[in-house]
C-alpha cells in the first residue's frame, strides 16, 4: 500500500508502541485518528485525537462517528493496538482485572474492527495490524489471564483474514516479547530495561508490514530481543 494520504486509526496512541507508530506513519504523509484515554504530547496537521475508551462500544462508536465527520470514512488503516495485563496467582486474580484485559484486549478490536471494515470491503482495499503479544503464542505463569486475551487476538485475526482476504483487506498480527514501555510499570518484580526491544524498531516493522504490495500479505510477525538478559 502507498501511504501517502491514506487515512489511519490507530488505538492506545498515548505512548509506548502506538505513539511510535503515529510518528512513522505521520513521517509518511499518513492522516492519523489516534484513539486513546489521553492525549500524548504530539502536535501535527495531519494527527487528529479523538478521546475513546476501546473496553466501552459506546465511547467507541462516539469516536469513530467524530473522527469519519472530521477526516471521511474512506479509512484504509487500522491498527488495534490498544491493550494492558495484570500479572497475578489464578487464585488471587480479581474477577474485575480478568475481565477487564478482555474487555480492552479482545472486545475492543471487535468493536473497532466492525466500524471500518464496510468501507475497506467497498474500497477493495484496507489493512488492519493487530498487536498481540509473544504471550499469544506461548504460556506465561502468572499471566494467565493476559495470555488467554492475546491467544484470543491470534484466532480472530487468522479468521479474520480468512474471511476478508478476498475483499482487499490485508489483516495482519505482530507478537512482541519484551518491549521497553510502560507495560510494565504496574507489574511487580518486573521493570523495562535497555535489554529489552525499542519501541520504534516494533512500530518499523509494522509500518513496514503496511506497506507491502498489494498482492503480498505478512499474517505473523514475532520479534524478540536478540540478548533479552545482555551479553553475557
Amino acid at each position: 500500500m502507498n501511504l501517502k494520504g491514506q487515512t489511519a486509526i490507530v488505538t492506545g496512541v498515548s505512548k509506548g508502541i502506538g505513539l511510535e507508530v503515529v510518528l512513522q506513519l505521520l513521517e509518511r504523509g499518513v492522516v492519523v485518528a489516534g484513539w486513546g484515554r489521553n492525549r500524548p504530547d504530539l502536535n501535527h496537521d495531519n494527527f487528529h485525537f479523538f478521546s475513546c475508551d476501546v473496553a466501552n462500544e459506546a465511547s467507541i462508536d462516539e469516536a469513530y462517528k467524530s473522527t469519519i465527520k472530521q477526516l471521511g470514512e474512506d479509512i484504509r488503516i487500522l491498527i488495534n493496538n490498544a491493550g494492558f495485563g495484570v500479572a497475578g496467582a489464578i487464585d488471587e486474580m480479581s474477577s474485575e482485572d480478568w475481565k477487564s484485559m478482555f474487555d480492552v484486549n479482545v472486545h475492543g478490536i471487535f468493536y473497532v474492527t466492525k466500524r471500518v471494515v464496510p468501507n475497506m470491503k467497498a474500497q477493495d482495499e484496507g489493512h488492519i495490524l493487530n498487536v498481540a503479544s509473544i504471550a499469544g503464542l506461548n504460556g506465561v505463569a502468572k499471566f494467565a489471564g493476559y495470555c488467554g486475551t492475546k491467544h484470543a487476538v491470534k484466532g480472530i485475526s487468522h479468521a479474520l483474514y480468512m474471511e476478508l482476504r478476498e475483499f482487499g483487506i490485508k489483516v495482519s498480527t505482530i507478537y512482541p516479547g519484551s518491549v521497553k514501555t510502560n507495560f510494565f510499570d504496574d507489574i511487580e518484580g518486573m521493570n523495562a530495561h535497555e535489554n529489552m526491544m525499542r519501541p520504534e524498531d516494533v512500530a518499523t516493522t509494522m509500518v513496514q508490514t503496511l506497506e507491502t504490495h498489494p498482492n503480498y500479505f505478512i499474517a505473523d510477525v514475532e520479534c524478540r530481543p536478540l540478548r533479552p538478559k545482555g551479553k553475557q
